[in-house]
């Protein structure tokens, strides 16, 4: 196969710290797919703090660690699991855990290390849920997963390519609005301050906003009407994404080493 018709040859790669690039998009799927279905269903802490430590480990190995990437492994994932813990620890009944230890009184309440190890049971798992969600996430792009959706799992195109076009509105709905704001700012409507006039700006940006949209449609209907989309039950692709032996390997060696937390914590005895 050729590199103009593989994109997937030119992010082959060159250091272990970018080999998810070069992975096929189901591929980082279907290797965490086993684990995010069974952490469903643990409950201790052990196992969905190995499983965020192999998908740390994943991505400071084989993904590039941008400023962005950095501020949700770092800052955003950790400070979600800890208010979540705290916030469930809160829920529990404390009748349930109310013989361990306490871990804090305030004046008549008390809270427990049970309600603890339970509130972050839950938000561990949650997170490490998410942290293996990320492993694809933060490493493929929408294109590419239509693409090997098409491809592989024999997705209707007209499905795959008409939900990428809906999802590519959003920052074009974003575009707009920044548009619609300056064009507001420019003819001084500003209608003031406080968060009545904010209110009553935003009512103002709804027409133009519509308008805009709709005229956007308009464009990518016709682009796809004349490329005869939709015209025939398949079509030939520009990009093919292969699945090679290499992502035949990654999603063993994944799911081997999921088996094997799961064996070493075996959450269900608890």
């Amino acid at each position: 196969m050729s590199a103009t018709l593989d994109p997937y040859a030119a992010l082959a790669p060159t250091s272990p710290r970018q080999f998810l690039y070069g992975l096929n998009p189901l591929a980082k799927v279907a290797g965490v797919l086993p684990a995010i279905a069974l952490l469903v269903f643990v409950r201790d802490l052990a196992t969905p703090l190995a499983f965020l430590g192999l998908s740390y480990a994943l991505l400071l190995v084989g993904a590039r660690l941008t400023r962005r990437t950095a501020l949700i492994l770092f800052a955003a994932l950790p400070l979600g699991i800890l208010v979540i813990g705290l916030g469930f620890s809160l829920w529990v009944d404390a009748a349930l855990v109310g013989s361990t230890a306490p871990a804090l009184r305030i004046g008549g309440w008390t809270l427990y290390s049970g309600a603890l190890a339970i509130g972050f049971a839950t938000s561990l798992r949650l997170g490490a849920i998410v942290a293996l969600a990320l492993v694809g996430g933060l490493t493929t792009t929408g294109p590419d997963l239509v693409r090997a959706s098409v491809q592989q799992l024999r997705v209707p195109y007209r499905i795959g390519y008409t939900a990428l076009a809906a999802f590519r509105f959003v920052p074009r709905f974003g575009y707009e609005l920044s548009v619609i704001r300056a064009a507001h700012r420019v003819r001084g409507h500003h209608g003031g301050r406080g968060p009545f006039a904010r209110i009553a700006r935003g009512w103002g940006y709804i027409v133009p906003l519509l308008a805009g949209a709709i005229r956007h449609a308009e464009r990518v209907a016709l682009a796809m009407d004349s490329r005869a989309f939709g015209a025939h039950p398949t079509r030939t692709e520009r990009h093919l994404v292969p699945f090679r032996r290499r992502d035949t390997v990654f999603v063993l060696l994944l799911v081997a080493a999921s088996a094997a937390v799961f064996a070493a914590f075996f959450p269900w005895q608890l």
